[in-house]
């Protein structure tokens, strides 16, 4: 999925926000769920993106960590940028899962593609962080939809600023994980 989104992404108008078929992606997530083969190069990479935002919504605790949750919202309270940076670097290595941490260099490597032609396809850091923060963090507990929707802006926020600077925070490598667009 991140393949095919890191390649057809930077091209496509409205990736991440736009979803495609009701239908297929429900038909597709059941072969996937049963361990079916699936060949997603034939679909609608609109379809892969509702996919791949499933996939990150039922990762259990979510992959920043709901535990955590309280230190991701304060980061972007920190003094400035360096700061801020240094936080999430020693969070990344001290308190998430390894495997969290890499599907992150991943997934950020592909947002910051998408990013970096976002005058083709409309998707810039800001546009993205809305689409895809709700489904890389969420709150241990339920919350009103006031204390949510802060939530989300905050989250937003924070996913805003990880793909601008992700290559700073994970490595200039990252614009490359997948070789050429």
């Amino acid at each position: 999925m991140l393949f095919l989104l890191y390649q057809e992404g930077p091209s496509t108008k409205g990736i991440f926000r736009r979803s495609g078929s009701t239908k297929t992606f429900k038909e597709l997530k059941e072969k996937l769920d049963s361990g079916a083969e699936v060949d997603l190069a034939c679909e609608s990479i609109f379809v892969t993106a509702s996919l791949f935002k499933d996939f990150l919504r039922n990762i259990p605790g979510s992959i920043l960590s709901s535990q955590l949750c309280d230190k991701w919202v304060s980061v972007m309270d920190q003094g400035n940028n360096e700061e801020k940076i240094k936080s999430i670097q020693r969070w990344l290595i001290e308190l998430l899962p390894r495997a969290n941490v890499v599907l992150l260099r991943y997934i950020f490597g592909v947002l910051h593609g998408i990013a970096m032609r976002s005058e083709e396809n409309q998707m810039n850091a800001f546009n993205l962080a809305v689409c895809i923060a709700p489904s890389l963090l969420w709150p241990p507990v339920s919350s009103t939809p006031d204390t949510e929707s802060e939530f989300i802006k905050k989250i937003s926020n924070l996913v805003q600023f990880l793909i601008e600077n992700c290559c700073r925070i994970f490595g200039d490598e990252i614009a490359s994980l997948f070789g050429e667009i």
